[in-house]
């Protein structure tokens, strides 16, 4: 039974995707070293989920962080301090049974008007923590799910009142009905069953107004991200041969990193490198990004967006990415446990749509237009 403690307005909601996040998406068993980490500003939700984790029997170990803490780090920081890490980190994510990020924000464009460089520097840094938490997710030793806390900077970044913003968060994570797991189980079947269509396929085609791009996928495998891993969630993904891309994608979606929008992007691939980059807007900092390493320029992941609930862009890739009716496209790592072997602090993905005549074709065979899957 769910408990609600500390819920602002008695809004049972954020106990019940506390309840999801715990119980369905990482399944906290007896004993499981809990690391729970978000900002101060979605303190509702990690409480919440505290609770949760130790009505499973979980150890939770809650970290919390705030953005001024970052800015200043980022802003006042020589450079060897922005390239050290807390040893500590490391031992988190080298010895932590399940990892919990409840993202919340006070201001989505704190980061605007910090250097690039030195964001991409701190992140390089950390590369060695990315890595232990890339390779342990991969392998399984790490479960972890990332959800976001809805906050009036978040709506304001919308374009929303909160209460519209709380509703499109809940909605998309199906918290707002009687049996969000059991919707969830159920979203993961069907995803499945197309993820096995996939299996054996080789190369991708996509064609439509937004893109004209071949990869190859021999012997990746698709991965059905059914509410395990994000939530809210639903696409099926995979990480392309990492020398295979070719053509060229303009993404109909801004993105945002680093705090910073980057609009009307265009990418041009050869032989899996991004050859070609433009933007509209924030230009520099795309190649920036672009250049913060050495597989930062190849394209980590493919993935088809299948979350229906999620029915307009709000400037948040968490949710954006799920789209139904777009695919994305991330630069830079690579997912091991799909076959990916390319090795980027970057994972930045971009979203374009696909239902004004958008096709996907597997060796071949048209299984996807204009936003729907035909298999």
């Amino acid at each position: 039974m769910i408990q609600t403690v500390g819920v602002p307005l008695g809004d049972s909601r954020i106990a019940r995707l506390a309840d999801l996040l715990v119980n369905y998406s990482v399944r906290v068993r007896v004993g499981d070293w809990t690391l729970v980490s978000g900002d101060v500003s979605a303190l509702p939700l990690i409480r919440e989920v505290h609770l949760a984790v130790l009505q499973a029997g979980g150890h939770p170990h809650v970290r919390l962080t705030d953005e001024r803490l970052k800015q200043n780090l980022l802003r006042q920081a020589t450079d060897e301090q922005l390239t050290w890490f807390p040893p500590t980190d490391l031992t988190l994510f080298q010895e932590a049974d399940v990892f919990i990020s409840l993202v919340g924000s006070q201001n989505t464009r704190a980061l605007t008007y910090v250097d690039p460089v030195r964001q991409a520097l701190h992140r390089v840094g950390r590369r060695e923590v990315f890595e232990t938490y890339f390779r342990r997710s991969d392998s399984g030793e790490l479960r972890w799910v990332i959800a976001r806390f809805p906050t009036m900077a978040g709506a304001q970044e919308a374009e929303m009142s909160l209460a519209e913003y709380e509703e499109f968060v809940y909605q998309a994570c199906k918290v707002d009905r009687p049996d969000p797991n059991g919707d969830w189980e159920d979203l993961f079947r069907r995803q499945q069953a197309i993820a096995d269509w996939l299996k054996d396929k080789k190369e991708i085609r996509v064609s439509g107004p937004n893109c004209d791009l071949r990869l190859s996928v021999a012997g990746r495998t698709w991965i059905n991200a059914g509410g395990r891993k994000n939530m809210p969630d639903g696409e099926i993904f995979t990480s392309p041969v990492e020398d295979s891309a070719e053509g060229w994608v303009e993404f109909s979606y801004p993105g945002v990193q680093a705090g910073r929008v980057v609009e009307g992007v265009k990418l041009t691939f050869a032989e899996g490198k991004v050859i070609e980059a433009s933007a509209a807007k924030g230009e520099a900092l795309l190649k920036t990004q672009l250049a913060i390493d050495s597989g930062s320029n190849v394209m980590g992941e493919f993935a088809i967006g299948t979350n229906d609930e999620v029915a307009r862009f709000s400037g948040d890739a968490l949710f954006d990415e799920k789209m139904g009716g777009t695919i994305h496209m991330a630069l830079g790592h690579g997912f091991e446990e799909a076959g990916g072997v390319n090795k980027s602090s970057l994972h930045w993905g971009l979203v374009t749509d696909m239902r004004d005549g958008g096709q996907i074709f597997a060796d071949g065979e048209l299984f996807y237009e204009s936003g729907e899957f035909k298999i």
